[in-house]
């Protein structure tokens, strides 16, 4: 089990995951969205490569359209 903080609330999850993983869990799949772990932004290119670990701290942000 890891625990990780998304966007200042801990989650839990039964396994490690990949940040596709985590996108697909978080039902995100398709949205516009932009991750940070642990000050770093991640490449979307690189989701599927990025393992997230016990306590890796998030920031997400999905961009929302309108006028």
């Amino acid at each position: 089990m890891i625990q990780i903080s998304i966007n200042g609330e801990a989650k839990t999850f039964p396994a490690a995951l990949n940040v596709t993983e985590l996108v697909v869990a978080l039902d995100l799949l398709g949205k516009r969205i932009a991750i940070e772990r642990n000050g770093e932004i991640i490449a979307k290119s690189q989701y599927a490569a990025t393992m997230l670990a016990d306590g890796d701290v998030l920031e997400m942000v999905v961009a929302v359209g309108g006028g």
